[in-house]
């Protein structure tokens, strides 16, 4: 999707499954899943994709879209997903993050996903008055060990990722971020580590060739 708009998607493959195993063989070292339907529809909806990469898969994997409470956490992690991905759920019901922590630790993520420094929820398409920082501090305080993220405004655009943003996340929160949004170059792969990221998630530069993935992790090794 572009900029987060379910108008303006490109479809790559019909085949997520096939696609990751191409993935895996070129030696991506995780993969990261979204279910799109599910972050609007608010709880997860392809669920036969979703189990055949967790069951296909040899590496990690981590899944965010439509998990809002702490059974589909379960039984996601039960079904071989790595890492939870909780977004619009941390914001509307920060127990559960608590609750999800406490269980899962390590196997828990929260998404800050923002327009404008400013968290947006429900699969990007409802605003918040909610400052990312200020949000990712307080989760931290519930025991997130490690944030996702995300410049909504440059999913798909191939432009740049949001330093500045990134960089502030990682001085605030002192945890592990990983870096989403934007990176369509190797240089930004690179700016990206020396800010202290701790990964980064390359979606559609992959896809149209941008990136090639060999390149990528050499560059970051």
């Amino acid at each position: 999707m572009y900029q987060g708009d379910y108008d303006i998607e490109t479809v790559f493959s019909d085949d997520p499954l096939e696609t990751a195993m191409e993935w895996q063989s070129l030696g991506a070292p995780r993969v990261h899943i979204v279910d799109l339907d599910g972050a609007i529809a608010g709880v997860p909806v392809n669920l036969e994709v979703i189990n055949s990469l967790a069951a296909g898969m040899l590496i990690p994997t981590q899944l965010g879209g439509g998990i809002r409470d702490i059974r589909t956490v379960e039984q996601l992690l039960k079904a071989g997903i790595e890492r939870v991905i909780l977004g619009t759920a941390a914001v509307e019901d920060p127990t559960l993050v608590k609750e999800a922590c406490r269980k899962y630790q390590e196997s828990i993520i929260v998404g800050i996903d923002t327009r404008e420094g400013m968290i947006t929820v429900r699969g990007w398409q409802q605003e918040t008055e909610l400052s990312g920082i200020e949000f990712a501090k307080s989760m931290a305080a519930l025991g997130v060990r490690r944030f996702l993220c995300t410049d909504v405004g440059r999913t798909g655009t191939l432009s740049e990722p949001n330093f500045s943003g990134i960089a502030e996340l990682i001085e605030a929160v002192k945890l592990p971020v990983i870096a989403s949004g934007g990176i369509s170059t190797l240089t930004h792969l690179k700016m990206l580590k020396q800010l202290g990221a701790e990964a980064a998630i390359i979606g559609k530069a992959l896809y149209t060739g941008d990136i090639s993935l060999k390149q990528a992790l050499a560059a970051v090794e």
